[in-house]
């Protein structure tokens, strides 16, 4: 197995993480991340902000994204660390922009964890009526980080067993769809309403709309933390692993939501949350319903946090490495190869977080994403001022157009955040700041390398 066979690699301040990744494991891992049944938990959402146009949303949102995932996987080749964007912009930016970028996505990858145990336990009270929604929250926690303790390669193999299954009932659902349009259910037939109608084609509404899709697509990104776990070294295997996760999740995501798409006309949705189910169970039975909601609650929750878990503690273990954060997160379990303590302290904080907003899941969704996207504006100007600008490159496209129009995606997408999600992630960015400056002040800035 190759846990036992991979030699370990040598990073600097001595701490080593295990070589034993292929690309079908950091396709499970980036799958799993994003989730397949990914745009059942948002269907109505996208259906109301789009005007009906659900398919070409997501069709814009995965158009969009390609470009963050280009520069991914052009900084993943340059600099293959287990930070992910913080490494980045560490080696092409400088020492501050590098711990800001870390600082950025530590935001989102400590608070994602928190909100999808949030869900799970929301969703399980839902089809369990009477369970307590705290001591749900701990038993999900507990057994996610003991999965996660036995390495990255065992929950890998779990993702992959959940990403077979959620393909498996993402396409039973459009098989069952498209029967039902048969039957004369729905539009009655396979359109392009969904996709495109020029009666209702509003850009407002289908740019709103597809704000909501781009964050359906974010997690391909963390495949890049796992830089250092590629067997054999390949610097470009993590580039095509993000580039493909993005690229199946696009074809999945629109034909799904354009066929069940179809199946909306005549239906009144009573709460766009619960869209799905109330679609599922109108049009094609209340057991396809039921089922949905099991699955979404246990499958797909419950693997869809493991890699979100192994995310945010490498970036831990990264910055901890690199003097960033108490050296502590850089400790590794001598068995398992892990890095347990910013695991366990990661897991810890997620549960709390879980608790203290747990009437509070729209604050904290909100919330979410501002890292990410912030920190995919550093990502954007690594690849430009590093390869394009410095290096002085000619590939116009990779180097000099991708970044550009990346950053500005990314900045239109932001703009359009409540106040108060960007006032939260002022505050954020400004404690980041002067806690960077604090640690440059003491020396602890300088690169290891």
């Amino acid at each position: 197995m190759g846990l036992a066979t991979e030699k370990p690699v040598s990073l600097e301040g001595g701490a080593t993480l295990r070589r034993t990744l292929g690309m079908k494991d950091l396709l499970a891992y980036g799958l799993a991340y994003i989730a397949p049944m990914a745009p059942l938990t948002t269907f109505g959402f996208v259906w109301e902000a789009s005007g009906g146009l659900i398919a070409l949303a997501y069709l814009l949102g995965a158009l969009c994204m390609y470009f963050t995932a280009q520069s991914y996987a052009t900084m993943s080749a340059e600099v293959p660390c287990s930070g992910s964007v913080y490494g980045f912009a560490r080696h092409s930016l400088g020492e501050l922009p590098g711990f800001i970028a870390g600082w950025l996505i530590l935001l989102d990858y400590l608070l994602i964890p928190a909100l999808v145990f949030l869900v799970m336990a929301v969703g399980l009270q839902t089809l369990v009526p009477g369970l307590d929604r705290a001591s749900c929250l701990v038993g999900l926690v507990v057994v996610s980080l003991a999965v996660n303790w036995f390495g990255v390669s065992v929950t890998t193999r779990i993702s992959l067993v959940s990403v077979v299954v959620q393909f498996a009932v993402m396409l039973g659902l459009i098989m069952l769809a498209v029967n039902a349009l048969a039957d004369g259910k729905g539009a009655g037939a396979l359109t392009l309403a969904p996709l495109y109608d020029a009666n209702q084609l509003e850009l407002g509404k289908v740019f709103a709309a597809t704000s909501i899709c781009v964050l359906s697509f974010l997690g391909f990104d963390a495949i890049s933390t796992l830089s250092e776990e590629v067997k054999g070294g390949d610097r470009r295997l993590v580039g095509r692993a993000i580039l493909a996760v993005l690229l199946i999740c696009a074809v999945l995501f629109v034909l799904s939501t354009w066929v069940l798409g179809n199946l909306m006309p005549g239906l009144r949705i009573a709460d766009a949350s619960g869209a799905i189910y109330q679609l599922l169970a109108v049009q094609i039975s209340p057991f396809s319903a039921v089922a949905v909601a099991w699955l979404i609650a246990l499958m797909c929750g419950f693997t869809n946090v493991l890699p979100m878990q192994v995310g945010v503690s490498r970036v831990l273990f990264a910055m901890g490495r690199d003097r960033q954060l108490p050296g502590l997160f850089a400790r590794l379990h001598r068995r398992h190869g892990t890095p347990h303590v910013a695991l366990l302290l990661s897991t810890a904080l997620s549960l709390v977080i879980a608790i203290v907003m747990c009437e509070r899941i729209d604050s904290l969704a909100s919330f979410v994403n501002f890292g990410a996207l912030c920190a995919f504006v550093l990502l954007h100007l690594s690849v430009l001022v590093k390869l394009g600008i410095q290096g002085r490159s000619r590939r116009w496209f990779a180097h000099w157009l991708v970044p550009v129009v990346g950053i500005a995606v990314v900045l239109t997408v932001i703009g359009g955040m409540s106040a108060a999600t960007l006032a939260f992630g002022s505050l954020w960015l400004a404690l980041g700041l002067g806690y960077g400056l604090y640690l440059r002040g003491q020396g602890r800035m300088a690169l290891q390398v």
